[in-house]
């Protein structure tokens, strides 16, 4: 069996991950299976940089805050800034400590200096502002949509209108909220009335965009767009997060991968004439086949069930067909987290190599029996599901980590 899967397998090269991928590739996700690793980052950096060098690439995005990466962004592109304010402000998640994300940053500014602007590499966040702690209240994407539109048309809202329906900032960032629906503001009449608000203001820029294109720039009309969509996902959210149902949770991974789509398609968009885009983010959002999260048992009375949900790339994928491919990454041993011969990961820790490309279809023809899942040592990590390996394009194995 051994020799079988060495046939599926190559070493890591970024040559060989590409050459599994469908020719039409226009958003490339490529998984981690856990957060916080560096050796998954240095990987993607390794990537990022043989697309831009050899297959056209021109942006990458990340599961990180879509408005706090606009600091990122500013960076990279033109200069704004420093490094360090761009680590501190363009990052969410605690991803702004992670030195693989600096030396991406440093190498695309570094890349950029020379080149004109249709040339520059762009960074982007697909995420909602939505932190472990909870989401962000939806004031700064509302009021900065709002103040763009006002500034060309005639609206019948007032900044003073929208403040009073906010109310404070601390109302929507409510930490308690995250485990007690009732004490969310998400389903207020004063929220309500937002939701429609928005939904107008939305209507106003896509009925005014040749005007606001010409007057203004595309540039600044899809950041209107961007605050736009994140006022809209933010208050959707936060009415999941008001909700009682039993249902919530699963409800809340939802919208949050359905608001990671919809910036998939915008970033997909904005980027089509000038190259494919490398999204990277944990598995679970970026796979094609359905996501599934069994809670772990302290969750209270949620802990012990499986949640399921569709990831944000299979919502892209459905409108991308072979333009969307998905490579995995997964690893073997991290400290005394070994895995047990009969998995998959455990199987694939076989291979000589410290790293290796699978080609899917090959490991599924190479396996006469299934695999065993394997159980992980904590909740940070999620493993392959062998079942469904034939849904990714190309497999990453990290031998350890």
């Amino acid at each position: 069996m051994t020799t079988s899967i060495q046939d599926a397998a190559h070493p890591f090269t970024s040559g060989a991950l590409t050459a599994l991928l469908p020719p039409a590739t226009r958003l490339l996700g490529l998984g981690e299976p856990t957060h916080g690793v560096e050796a998954f980052l240095d990987l993607r950096n390794e990537l990022f940089r043989h697309l831009v060098e050899h297959e056209g690439y021109r942006s990458i995005t990340m599961e990180s805050d879509c408005l706090a990466a606009l600091a990122a962004d500013a960076y990279v592109t033109d200069g704004i800034g420093t490094l360090d304010n761009a680590m501190s402000q363009g990052f969410s998640h605690g991803s702004g400590a992670s030195s693989a994300n600096r030396e991406l940053l440093r190498w695309m500014r570094a890349y950029n200096e020379q080149r004109p602007p249709y040339e520059r590499l762009h960074f982007y966040g697909f995420d909602g502002p939505l932190e472990i702690s909870g989401p962000a209240g939806p004031r700064p994407a509302l009021t900065a949509l709002h103040d763009y539109l006002a500034a060309h048309l005639d609206l019948p809202w007032s900044r003073e209108t929208l403040d009073e329906l906010l109310g404070p900032d601390q109302r929507w960032t409510n930490p308690a909220a995250t485990t007690d629906p009732t004490q969310s503001v998400g389903r207020t009449p004063e929220a309500k009335e937002l939701r429609l608000i928005t939904d107008d203001l939305r209507t106003l820029l896509t009925a005014h965009a040749p005007h606001l294109t010409a007057t203004t720039s595309p540039d600044d009309l899809w950041r209107a767009d961007l605050h736009a969509r994140t006022a809209a996902g933010l208050l959707r959210y936060h009415a999941g997060i008001a909700d009682t149902a039993p249902t919530r949770v699963g409800t809340l991974m939802r919208l949050r991968d359905a608001m990671m789509a919809d910036n998939l398609d915008a970033i997909i968009d904005r980027e089509a004439r000038r190259g494919p885009t490398l999204a990277f983010a944990h598995n679970r959002h970026l796979q094609k086949d359905k996501s599934r999260w069994l809670l772990p048992e302290g969750w209270g009375p949620l802990g012990g069930r499986t949640l399921e949900w569709w990831s944000a790339g299979a919502i892209v994928g459905t409108r991308l067909g072979d333009q969307y491919a998905f490579a995995a990454t997964t690893f073997g041993t991290r400290g005394s987290d070994v895995p047990h011969p009969d998995t998959l990961e455990g199987l694939l820790s076989t291979l000589p190599d410290a790293r290796a490309v699978i080609d899917p279809g090959g490991l599924a023809a190479a396996l006469d029996r299934k695999p065993t899942p394997r159980v992980p040592a904590d909740h940070t990590y999620f493993a392959l599901d062998p079942a469904t390996i034939d849904q990714s394009d190309a497999i990453v194995f990290v031998k350890e980590i």
